[in-house]
């Protein structure tokens, strides 16, 4: 491994771990939110992720990007109105948009302020929400989106979803 690589590790596994240099802290408004995609369900699916390793989508994706849908017992108005619940706990998180079958949510990080999109499709014919989260910006995420949705299931499931 090149010494560059090694250093770049070191210092993306040292951010992962939550520590805060009091130097970033120092430089309010350094952000890298990235611009909003265009989202959302086009013939009831949610868009497919693109083929970096930061996406992940519980419809029609391959093998690198796949994520299981969140099955649910309850009726759907029940089930979105508990992950919307969820939705506002997780901390640095945003619901933007919130229809009946349909919720689109921002993550920021709280270093560097990077974004992360979440949506969730709930169609009228099944018991699935369906799960689509990726970075704006950047190759990897460290795990982030997937571990952040798998959360959101687990949080779920112990509401009885």
């Amino acid at each position: 491994m090149s010494t560059v690589l090694a250093g770049l590790l070191a210092i993306a596994l040292w951010l992962s771990s939550g520590a805060v240099p009091a130097a970033l802290g120092a430089l309010p408004g350094l952000q890298f939110a990235g611009e909003a995609p265009t989202l959302g369900v086009q013939d009831g699916q949610l868009s497919p992720c693109p083929q970096t390793p930061n996406c992940w989508v519980s419809q029609g994706a391959d093998a690198a990007h796949a994520i299981a849908p969140i099955e649910y017992s309850r009726d759907r108005d029940a089930a979105r109105d508990l992950l919307v619940k969820v939705l506002k706990v997780v901390p640095r998180t945003e619901v933007i948009v919130q229809t009946d079958d349909y919720i689109r949510a921002k993550s920021t990080s709280r270093l560097l302020g990077f974004v992360d999109d979440l949506e969730f499709y709930l169609p009228p014919e099944d018991h699935l929400i369906h799960l689509r989260s990726a970075a704006r910006l950047g190759e990897s995420d460290l795990g982030v989106n997937r571990r952040r949705l798998e959360q959101i299931r687990l949080a779920l499931r112990d509401l009885g979803i």
